[in-house]
């Protein structure tokens, strides 16, 4: 493909999914849609104004202690007297967001390796995991990489025949055995398999895991160090799949998984459902690990790199501004 043209289609793909998400986001009544001007009436900014703010933050999602880091941030303008007007409370609350979102916003690179780049897709059910990795396919596909899929969830059939679907779509190779073989043991030959044909990347599945099973916890621990037999520095990603909609339970899964296996990155899926995109904050402000993708649909389109000014300008964006 042309590289110009691959630039400029990038580009439009970007801005496309920009304008979507800031749709999406701001659907329903929360305080993503919430006209901070309904707020303070007269206009003036005082304390009454912030306790408002401060209980829509925490219906929202973002959680006690977030909601509390946001705040202090802004009684601290407040006693500056710097939050004058609403228009100073919209520029207050957006740097007060995004210093909380930008240390989290690292994208993910593949870096060069004699030995494929592993990535190990973890996440309980329903969350997004299968569909995740079919996108992130075509995603690494496109931009020239190869890449194998490894079907390590052999708990569900369905889950080793979507997986192999995606497989097709994407015209990369799945490795998968039958229903009930030891996960670990798919991987360790998936990878194999990815050294052997020169493959860059390799993205191995797991079984939706219920963050309280310490069983299944222990699993995916025996298949990193399985993995980690054949390439001491693999696998190079944990990436953990969030279901937005889950909205506080989602922070338990991502502290549960990150105990378990010390996560690097996470992709949040869903961000167009209930929850509005304020869980997105508590998991950056207390865990600090890395937010690779958002999601906000079914498309690959849909899912893209996050970026904290992006969203931050998507959660804060009111009728006008879609």
């Amino acid at each position: 493909m042309n590289s110009v043209f691959s630039k400029k289609e990038k580009i439009e793909e970007r801005q496309g999914f920009i304008k979507r998400l800031r749709a999406r986001l701001n659907r329903g009544d929360s305080w993503l849609t919430y006209d901070l001007a309904n707020l303070a009436p007269g206009g003036k900014i005082d304390e009454h104004v912030l306790d408002e703010l401060e209980s829509l933050l925490v219906m929202a999602d973002v959680g006690i202690d977030t909601t509390d880091r946001i705040l202090s941030d802004l009684r601290g303008s407040l006693a500056r007297k710097e939050l004058k007007d609403v228009e100073a409370l919209k520029l207050a609350l957006h740097r007060s967001l995004t210093s909380i979102l930008e240390p989290v916003a690292r994208p993910l690179e593949i870096a060069a390796h004699d030995h494929p780049f592993v990535i190990l897709m973890v996440g309980v059910n329903g969350a997004g995991k299968t569909t995740t990795i079919g996108k992130l396919a075509k995603r690494f596909k496109d931009s020239g990489l190869s890449v194998m899929l490894a079907a390590g969830d052999t708990f569900r059939a369905a889950a080793v025949e979507q997986l192999q679907a995606w497989g097709e779509r994407n015209d990369v190779p799945v490795i998968a055995q039958q229903a009930g073989a030891d996960p670990a043991a798919v991987i360790f030959d998936a990878w194999d398999a990815a050294r052997a044909r020169k493959v860059d990347v390799l993205l191995a599945d797991t079984a939706g895991r219920l963050q309280n099973q310490q069983g299944l916890m222990d699993e995916l621990a025996k298949i990193k160090r399985v993995v980690a037999r054949r390439d001491e520095t693999a696998p190079h990603e944990i990436m953990l799949i969030l279901d937005a909609s889950q909205g506080q339970n989602a922070l338990v899964q991502a502290q549960k998984f990150n105990e378990a296996l010390g996560l690097t990155g996470i992709t949040v899926t869903k961000l167009d459902g209930s929850a509005k995109g304020g869980i997105l904050l508590a998991i950056a402000n207390q865990l600090q690990i890395p937010v690779r993708f958002i999601g906000i649909g079914e498309s690959a389109e849909d899912m893209q790199p996050f970026s904290a000014s992006e969203f931050v300008d998507a959660l804060l964006a009111n009728g006008e501004q879609q």
